[in-house]
């Protein structure tokens, strides 16, 4: 899947490239450290959990001219998520401890599969590369995704210091439908709350 804008080339594939992954790992804690470096920080240890649990059989990856990693999209399946990793991942990046309240806390953020809609887990786009058309593209290689394994929506939800990725998936065709309040759990997340939207597929884009 190729495409081409007047400020650069770049494509979209399934899956980034297994000798990228350190640059995945990279791209993924600069889009998402925000929210969940007060659990998964410090970022050294966090990227050494990212490089390790990143399943590139569960994203698509957008790739510039020059062959290089600029953008990630993930989702979730049955078979697992793009970026969960496992109990053993986490013992690894944070010893026995550390990834067992750590892993308390993200099972209480994240622990759903919805059967009847494709979940997206996370769009990450390099900050160079932003503003270029590549979070649509990798959106649109989600949407198609989902299609082809029969889902009629694509989910996902978006937190309330992100303005700028809601504006995205608003021009995309994503409602939200409803917003889910953190409560006490914002201490440890760094976001207060979290919205869900919804995209009807098998429409035009918007």
């Amino acid at each position: 899947m190729f495409a081409d804008t007047a400020a650069a080339p770049f494509s979209i594939r399934r899956g980034f490239p297994m000798d990228q992954r350190e640059e995945a790992a990279r791209i993924y804690w600069q889009a998402f450290g925000g929210k969940l470096s007060r659990v998964m920080g410090p970022d050294a240890r966090a990227l050494a959990f990212l490089n390790r649990g990143l399943r590139p059989d569960h994203c698509f990856a957008a790739m510039d001219w020059q062959g290089r990693l600029v953008g990630l999209a993930g989702y979730k399946s049955v078979q697992g998520s793009f970026s969960g990793g496992t109990r053993s991942d986490l013992r690894r990046a944070y010893g026995r401890f550390g990834s067992a309240w750590r892993a308390g806390l993200l099972r209480l953020l994240s622990n759903e599969v919805d059967n009847e809609r494709f979940l997206i887990d996370g769009i990450a786009v390099s900050p160079a590369a932003r503003g270029k058309g590549i979070g649509t593209a990798l959106i649109n290689a989600l949407c198609d995704e989902a299609l082809r394994r029969g889902y009629r929506e694509a989910r996902l939800e978006v937190i309330d210091g992100n303005p700028r990725a809601r504006a995205l998936y608003e021009r995309q065709g994503f409602v939200a439908t409803h917003t889910d309040r953190l409560g006490l759990l914002r201490y440890a997340f760094g976001f207060d709350a979290a919205t869900t939207m919804i995209r009807v597929l098998g429409q035009p884009d918007i």
